[in-house]
């Protein structure tokens, strides 16, 4: 039951963690070529920062469920 459930979970948080990593704001985009935010320093707030510990949390996760199922194997 183990060797069905684990890679599951693994390919769920695999999906998780690449839409959390893409939904994260770039500050140097294509739109500071064109005169937008420069070296501006700016802390993450609300939204962004529940995504960028919610990117950590999952990464970790992720890794966690990939030892386990080297372990397990």
């Amino acid at each position: 039951m183990q060797q069905i459930i684990l890679p599951i979970i693994q390919i769920l948080l695999s999906v998780l963690l690449v839409t959390a990593i893409l939904l994260q704001q770039r500050g140097s985009g294509l739109g500071a070529a064109f005169g937008g935010e420069g070296n501006v320093f700016r802390t993450k707030r609300g939204l962004e920062k529940g995504l960028y510990f919610a990117t950590i949390g999952i990464a970790f996760l992720f890794f966690v469920t990939a030892i386990l199922n080297v372990a397990l194997s």
